[in-house]
């Protein structure tokens, strides 16, 4: 009879070979902590805002850059501007970059929303 060694290894030798032990650490590794993801640069919050007076038609005030104030409704907007239907004034398209702020006109809102309490 012949004696012939096999080719292949057994199982247990590959399974001797791949369980190696791994090395035990002593003292736990810091890690470092998580950062807060940085904010997305677009919020929409700004469409979200010009959308909603827009359906819902409310009446508006927009101070300008030299302080003068507008009234009226929005009727259309985009990137750069937005159009305001005036009462009684032909409409008007304002660049955003000349408006300081825009505010809810009304009697509500001149009294800081409350109902004259």
């Amino acid at each position: 009879m012949v004696n012939r060694k096999l080719f292949r290894p057994s199982l247990t030798e590959v399974k001797d070979q791949f369980a190696a032990p791994r090395p035990v650490q002593s003292m736990p590794q810091q890690v470092a902590p998580r950062k807060k993801p940085a904010p997305p640069e677009q919020t929409h919050a700004e469409n979200f805002y010009f959308v909603k007076q827009m359906q819902s038609r409310t009446p508006v005030a927009v101070v300008l850059n030299d302080g003068e104030v507008l009234r009226g409704t929005v009727e259309w907007y985009d990137r750069e501007c937005i159009k305001l239907t005036r009462y009684g004034s032909p409409n008007i398209l304002l660049y955003k970059h000349s408006i300081k702020y825009l505010y809810k006109d009304g009697d509500e809102a001149a009294q800081g929303g409350t109902n004259g309490q």
